[in-house]
């Protein structure tokens, strides 16, 4: 809106002081609302980097969506996998220096032709909880860390090994201005089912944050079947993923994508490109 008081000031000069303090005034909500705005973009991007931390002590419900083609040495989308991971992030407070952080996954998943010939299936996978013990100040050079218990719980579903697994995970990390580098990982051993479970998950990661709260992350998520035959033992994706945290009427939202490629996989397994769509719920305190 344009204020028109110089004008009013040279036609009613006796006035003029009086025009100054709305002026003033106004200026002032113009520099309150700069602050308030710039205040808003720093919590947007101190929330991009608790999101890029995998045990912060944030609440959040990201939606995972995945999408895999390739199977069984098939071209094209011949035999895919979609899946939708539910992943609450809920952290609790134990007392003045430490956090216990609870990751679960809950996937969602859908085949096509997996096997050849067997149409649309899927179901409630099994599901991985991680429990992280970590510092609530990092150490004194900085680094960020947790440790606890990794679990897996069968489903019995159509998409379900049927097997129970338990074993340890363990993340650090480090964040240094924009910058947030780390790996994460874990390794399971069943624990009574009907398959032998011996599998390493390591997930080396690094994400740069803009202060418009834009995040930019590289990493893959590598799996080493320790039960598999030789030369089927390693599935290696490599991810580069977009997300950006925004505002849906006071609700706090991450939302973004990317692509991933398979640089290796096992006999059978996915292969080629494939993506991921991810929104995430946040409630900060």
């Amino acid at each position: 809106m344009k204020y028109f008081k110089v004008g009013i000031g040279v036609l009613l000069g006796s006035h003029l002081l009086m025009a100054e303090p709305t002026v003033s005034v106004t200026n002032t909500d113009m520099v309150k609302q700069e602050i308030v705005s710039k205040t808003g973009e720093k919590d947007k991007e101190a929330l991009a980097k608790k999101l890029a931390n995998p045990i912060a002590a944030l609440i959040s419900m990201p939606f995972q969506f995945n999408y895999d083609r390739g199977y069984l040495n098939t071209s094209g989308n011949d035999s895919n996998k979609w899946t939708l991971n539910i992943q609450p992030v809920i952290p609790f407070s134990l007392n003045d220096d430490w956090n216990l952080i609870s990751r679960t996954i809950v996937p969602v998943i859908r085949t096509e032709n997996l096997p050849l010939g067997n149409g649309i299936d899927g179901g409630v996978g099994d599901i991985v909880q991680s429990l992280f013990f970590s510092p609530k100040v990092p150490t004194d050079s900085g680094w960020i860390w947790g440790a606890g218990p990794v679990f897996l719980v069968p489903t019995n579903s159509d998409v379900s090994a049927e097997t129970w697994g338990a074993g340890a995970t363990a993340v650090a990390l480090k964040q240094d201005g924009p910058y947030t580098y780390g790996v994460l990982a874990n390794h399971l051993w069943d624990v009574g089912g009907d398959r032998d479970i011996s599998q390493t998950f390591v997930q080396p990661f690094f994400t740069y944050t803009t202060p418009e709260a834009l995040s930019t992350t590289l990493m893959t998520e590598t799996t080493y079947n320790w039960n598999a035959a030789s030369g089927n033992k390693w599935t290696v994706p490599i991810f580069l993923l977009v997300t950006q945290v925004g505002k849906i009427g006071n609700q706090m939202i991450s939302y973004g994508g990317g692509v991933k490629y398979y640089a290796e996989s096992p006999d059978g397994g996915p292969q080629g490109w494939g993506f991921r769509l991810v929104f995430t719920m946040l409630f900060p305190k």
